[in-house]
């Protein structure tokens, strides 16, 4: 397969993951460069191209890739799952890297991305997440240094039992025996923001369905409600084990789709999911 040149200055790539859509850019030859009100134009949907976030491109050194995220509001993520599997993909099919093992930097720390290739094209991306911890200075979560596991939260009138969590990004997951998309929406912005969070939160509500299996709904800090979330779903995956509630291997469900989660002895995380390329454009001087 002849895999198209580099991206230009002037150019982008849009990917989605289980619905989950972001633009790539090689930031390194960003002109005007990236900052968040930039971002924040790019990502509107009315007067810009429209996506869920930015991944960009830069190699300070040669042979290092360094990945920055940039959520819909202008702020930065530490680490994405399924941004680290657009962003493997992206450099395949663009002709960055040559081989299937990849080493990508995040602000939340080193990933590695294998491709699975099925006649020089991508068919998944398995990426090694890093370790999850459920402990408070690490997330990071307000008070003492605890592990912050099934821990009672008022949020308004209400007082939830939430089990918190770091990726290599923070996490707030809430079990529940029903899935209600109006609740997210209600309590999603309430816990993103909640006091507790100083650097804010993701958010999942999270229905055990077996052993194997999660229905999860995703409230992304800084983005809002989305289809799918690689790292919420290592997040869910790793606070259910925790709690004796499924085994080492699940499958995450979500509006958008599936991804499979294993989880190591020592809550090493490796997810398994595709990422689909949309289009490749060229941004237009106002």
């Amino acid at each position: 397969m002849l895999r198209p040149a580099p991206l230009k200055r002037d150019e982008f790539a849009k990917y989605h993951a289980l619905g989950n859509d972001y633009l790539v850019v090689d930031g390194d030859l960003q002109r005007p460069k990236l900052d968040a009100e930039r971002v924040r134009g790019l990502c509107d949907r009315h007067t810009g191209p429209g996506s869920d976030g930015i991944l960009a491109l830069h190699r300070p050194r040669r042979g290092e890739l360094v990945l920055r995220i940039w959520n819909p509001d202008g702020s930065e993520a530490e680490k994405s799952g399924n941004g680290v599997r657009i962003f493997a993909r992206f450099l395949w099919d663009f002709g960055y890297v040559r081989g299937r093992e990849l080493a990508i930097t995040t602000r939340g720390g080193p990933v590695d991305a294998h491709l699975t290739l099925v006649k020089a094209r991508v068919r998944s991306i398995r990426v090694d997440m890093g370790r999850a911890t459920f402990t408070s200075t690490d997330i990071p979560v307000v008070g003492p240094k605890r592990e912050v596991v099934d821990e009672p939260l008022r949020v308004g009138s209400l007082e939830l039992r939430v089990t918190c969590v770091s990726v290599g990004n923070p996490h707030c997951v809430r079990f529940v025996s029903e899935l209600h998309p109006e609740a997210l929406r209600s309590l999603g912005p309430q816990l993103e923001n909640h006091a507790m969070f100083p650097n804010r939160t993701n958010v999942q509500l999270a229905r055990v369905r077996s052993r194997s299996a999660i229905d999860v709904l995703v409230w992304e800090r800084g983005a809002g409600e989305t289809q799918a979330s690689g790292s919420s779903s290592c997040a869910v995956a790793a606070a259910a084990h925790r709690l004796g509630l499924v085994d080492r291997r699940v499958d995450v469900h979500m509006p958008g789709g599936k991804l499979r989660i294993e989880i190591g002895a020592d809550y090493a995380l490796r997810m398994t999911g595709p990422a689909t390329p949309v289009y490749r454009g060229k941004l237009l001087d106002g």
